[in-house]
């Protein structure tokens, strides 16, 4: 018998002061049962830091033209495309001739770095393309099937608690 994904309700209050940006999210994610918990956390501290009301997840790991998550226009074109993790070089052409930006979040130093290393010549050729890694160590402590988090980012730091936890997340942008 398949195991079917978790549903977690995650109530994010972001405060990012980069953007001026101050909202309340409620989400109701599905964690799929191959993904990690620090994975989920990483697609949590994402949309924190790409927060918008037009910024949705897709299916995600079911589905393989959709990103994991995306922001659409009124007109239904894709302005932001997200993916996390190694993702193909093909997936992201693809996503690059799709979306108006696309941008991926890396986690796992070392496979993440060994990646990098292998696609960096082919990934800058898209000028729409923006590669970050997330260090988010100990993220994990966070997660549960109902989570109240604050996120807060100022000054390229952001950083993510909830009444028993406080995480300080560094995000580096892949450069060529």
């Amino acid at each position: 018998m398949a195991l079917g994904a978790t549903i977690n309700k995650v109530s994010l209050n972001v405060a990012d002061m980069e953007r001026h940006y101050y909202q309340q999210h409620e989400l109701v994610m599905a964690m799929h049962p191959s993904e990690s918990d620090l994975r989920f956390m990483i697609k949590v501290i994402a949309f924190a830091l790409n927060a918008n009301e037009q910024l949705t997840f897709t299916k995600g790991l079911a589905t393989d033209d959709e990103p994991e998550a995306w922001q659409k226009s009124l007109s239904d074109d894709i302005e932001l495309w997200i993916d996390f993790g190694q993702v193909d070089e093909k997936r992201i052409r693809k996503a690059c001739g799709r979306a108006k930006q696309v941008v991926i979040y890396t986690y796992q130093e070392r496979k993440a770095s060994t990646w990098w290393e292998r696609n960096k010549q082919t990934l800058e050729r898209h000028d729409n393309l923006k590669v970050y890694h997330i260090e988010a160590e100990g993220a994990e402590a966070l997660l549960s099937r109902n989570m109240q988090l604050q996120c807060n980012i100022d000054e390229g730091t952001v950083s993510l608690s909830n009444d028993e936890h406080h995480l300080s997340v560094i995000v580096t942008q892949y450069t060529t």
